[in-house]
């Protein structure tokens, strides 16, 4: 993948990028969240009683558009790391969960979805995109940000899994909400840099988004805000910070 992608990335980062506008004012700084190494691996299985998530500080979404008319509904998310992995834990508040997509690289995005955008230090809008609904499917890119969005770039060995408190896709009922749990192995990020394991006290970059409800009652929370006027999550100037500790 790595020479096949390598030209199309040249020839797209010498291209002039369009100018974005940050307008609304008043933004939180951005946000830190430090990570600490797991002295055990959590399993992958939708359950979050593993020693892992239990240490990892939970970061709690904020919704940064007024105008939308989705619930405000709570998520919140935990990271963890190993020499092999990045583990990323998803708690989700949910009152009718709803998740149609059933296929690799279908819109996850337009079900009730989580996302995290990633990448590693020195690299600048270029970054990859996981978003996972809440029947653990995943659609996952690589994005040469603003230009191009690139589908078809798969990541290899991710796991996902979900576990889901009420009953999917049936309105007439009252959901509680759903977990997910996801794995990225560090060789995913090979064509980003040299160095794709990090190394304690090294900083990347990153956002946590979560799309909740169908539309038109539909709302986007995450962990930085992007400052767009209109939600939308793919800013990275507006990125957090993973600082990688022991």
């Amino acid at each position: 993948m790595k020479k096949a992608i390598a030209p199309f990335l040249s020839a797209l980062l010498v291209t002039s990028t369009p100018a974005l506008t940050q307008e609304r004012s008043g933004l939180a700084p951005i946000p830190t969240y430090e990570l600490h190494r797991a002295k055990t691996a959590p399993r992958i299985d939708g359950q979050l009683d593993d020693a892992a998530w239990k240490a990892a500080k939970p970061v709690v979404f904020v919704f940064p558009w007024a105008d939308q008319t989705g619930k405000k509904q709570r998520t919140l998310a935990r990271l963890s790391w190993d020499s092999d992995n990045l583990y990323i834990a998803y708690e989700c508040e949910d009152d009718d969960i709803v998740a149609v997509h059933t296929q690799h690289d279908d819109p996850t995005y337009k079900d009730d979805a989580v996302e995290i955008f990633i990448a590693p230090p020195g690299v600048k809008n270029l970054y990859l995109g996981l978003e996972m609904n809440a029947r653990a499917i995943l659609y996952d890119y690589f994005f040469v940000f603003p230009q191009r969005l690139l589908k078809k770039y798969d990541l290899p060995g991710v796991q996902l899994a979900v576990s889901v408190k009420g009953t999917l896709n049936m309105t007439g009922d009252r959901d509680q909400g759903w977990n997910l749990e996801v794995s990225i192995p560090w060789r995913s990020f090979a064509d980003l840099t040299d160095n794709p394991v990090p190394k304690t006290g090294d900083r990347w970059i990153a956002n946590m988004n979560r799309w909740d409800g169908t539309e038109p009652n539909r709302r986007l929370s995450q962990w930085s805000d992007s400052g767009m006027v209109k939600p939308n999550p793919h800013y990275p100037d507006r990125f957090g910070q993973l600082l990688f500790v022991e």
